[in-house]
């Protein structure tokens, strides 16, 4: 059993690097990457089902694979995906589709692909740091301090960074908007200070009213993840039974049989019937989910 240094470690190795680390890095979510409870058990030799990965971050299978299919390049580091034609992830995998899932609710699909550099057509560019021969330890403290300079230009607002499709690089470019919004703010009078020093006492003194209310935020946000869950398995548990009304409405249509065929075959009969609905569920579920997801978060 690994302990959390130690799980620590074996991640950090995973995840050098790599740009959805640097948006993690010093923000709350980036302790959660080291203390998943499957780390503690977790053999990086072996590869693991959809199933397995979902219970270990308490999603549904369809709501795995909705994050699995637009990032397969990055996620499966341009190796193949499928073992003995089923989807296993390693180690790696894991880690990186991880990050995905602490990501989604800040920058949704779009912002990750972003992140990442994937243009349209769903390839993803190279923009890793390319390393060097200096010493490991003095690598790791200037990829960190990087690291922290990039995360705190993002957070100050003032520059955007931007996939360069033709160089497969990221540009740093200026926020024009947020800079002409600041040089107005600057150039307010000294009333206006004055003002926002008196609404800064009052937040103060109402400080305990804020610790009341974040709390309240808290819960509610965990009421509306709990929400969205058992919507989400509304959704795949609707789409199940439209399939399977479909299922046997093909079957009716392509296997009439006589009254006397129904008395003798019955049984044989309702045996085709069913490996026929479940065939038909199994091809077109994946599909009819993904659609029904997308709809359900463009909302």
């Amino acid at each position: 059993m690994l302990k959390v240094n130690d799980a620590k470690e074996m991640v950090l190795g995973i995840v050098q690097d790599d740009p959805l680390f640097v948006a993690l890095q010093h923000t709350p979510l980036e302790e959660n990457l080291y203390q998943d409870a499957y780390l503690t058990d977790i053999d990086e030799s072996k590869h693991y089902t959809i199933a397995e990965v979902a219970g270990w971050f308490d999603i549904t299978d369809a709501m795995l694979r909705y994050y699995l299919k637009p990032f397969e390049q990055y996620i499966f580091d341009n190796a193949s995906p499928n073992v003995n034609g089923n989807i296993r992830l390693n180690l790696p995998a894991i880690v990186r589709l991880r990050m995905i899932l602490l990501l989604k609710d800040e920058y949704r699909v779009r912002g990750i692909k972003l992140l990442l550099g994937i243009d349209d057509n769903g390839q993803l560019l190279k923009h890793q740091i390319t390393a060097t021969t200096m010493d490991s330890d003095d690598l790791s403290h200037k990829i960190d301090v990087l690291g922290n300079v990039l995360q705190q230009m993002i957070q100050t607002g003032l520059f955007q960074i931007l996939p360069d499709e033709e160089q497969g690089t990221l540009q740093v470019n200026i926020n024009q908007d947020f800079l002409a919004q600041n040089i107005q703010r600057l150039s307010a009078d000294s009333a206006l200070q004055i003002e926002e020093i008196q609404k800064e006492t009052v937040e103060l003194k109402q400080e305990n009213e804020h610790l009341q209310q974040q709390i309240s935020e808290l819960q509610e946000n965990s009421v509306k993840d709990i929400v969205q869950k058992i919507r989400e398995r509304h959704i795949e548990n609707e789409i199940v039974s439209t399939l399977r009304t479909e299922a046997l409405r093909l079957f009716s249509e392509k296997h009439k049989v006589s009254f006397f065929t129904k008395m003798f075959k019955s049984a044989q009969i309702e045996m085709d019937k069913e490996q026929f609905v479940l065939s038909y569920i199994s091809q077109h579920l994946e599909e009819r989910l993904e659609v029904a997801l997308n709809d359900y978060y463009d909302k």
